[in-house]
């Protein structure tokens, strides 16, 4: 199947839950891996490398959060797609996950359909970025297949949202780009973001870039210019 390559690492202290994602996805044709707990899930991440990582944000030793923030200080896990699951009313863990370096999150209780949709959904439209092309503005190159970018010949790491953030930006430099735009373009309609997400991610681009390249159109949004 197409997807048999893809490989999944699926951390939760729930054996259930477990069990029955990774049966759904292995029907998809998905390579799937298992984790119980937060320290499970970092050492199988770090021996497989997987191509997407659903983690459980109340896990033992370590949380999901506190997961996903070890494997984003890390470039070989910048373009790994990572899902949470959480409860379903705790805005507070969507919000703080997202923040995190999480590209989407699936709410407890589970419908696996639901789950297989976000999934296949992650990686189609990272596939369709990939097939971007290079976009070059004076010193500063961004590349969205080596997912790289480049200033004066030196390489940033930047996580995959903040990636994709600033690729959109820069996309079209000198268009203001509404707060929803930002939000449907990077996170999807189907994640529910605050504003407060937006700027997180624009702070952390602006420190790592260490450039004066995204303006902030008071009450309105953001737009890319150098």
């Amino acid at each position: 199947m197409e997807n048999k390559a893809k490989k999944v690492l699926i951390a939760d202290d729930e054996k259930d839950i477990l069990e029955i994602v990774s049966y759904n996805l292995n029907q998809e044709g998905y390579d799937i891996y298992t984790a119980k707990d937060g320290n499970e899930a970092l050492e199988m991440a770090r021996k497989i490398h997987p191509d997407l990582i659903i983690l459980d944000i109340m896990m033992p030793y370590k949380t999901g959060i506190e997961v996903c923030e070890i494997l984003r200080s890390t470039e070989v896990f910048n373009d790994t797609l990572i899902i949470f699951l959480t409860a379903l009313n705790d805005e507070t863990s969507h919000i703080k996950g997202l923040e995190s370096g999480g590209d989407d999150y699936v709410s407890k209780p589970i419908s696996p359909k639901v789950l297989v949709s976000r999934v296949n959904a992650l990686f189609r439209r990272t596939h369709k970025e990939a097939e971007g092309k290079t976009i070059t503005i004076a010193n500063l190159t961004i590349d969205p297949e080596k997912f790289m970018i480049v200033i004066n010949g030196k390489n940033i790491v930047l996580a995959k949202k903040e990636f994709e953030l600033l690729y959109l930006l820069a996309s079209k430099p000198g268009r203001v780009f509404l707060r929803h735009e930002i939000l449907n373009q990077v996170w999807g309609q189907d994640v529910i973001v605050g504003d407060r997400t937006i700027d997180v991610h624009i702070r952390k681009i602006r420190q790592k870039l260490d450039m004066d390249c995204i303006t902030t159109v008071k009450g309105v949004g953001y737009k890319f210019s150098l």
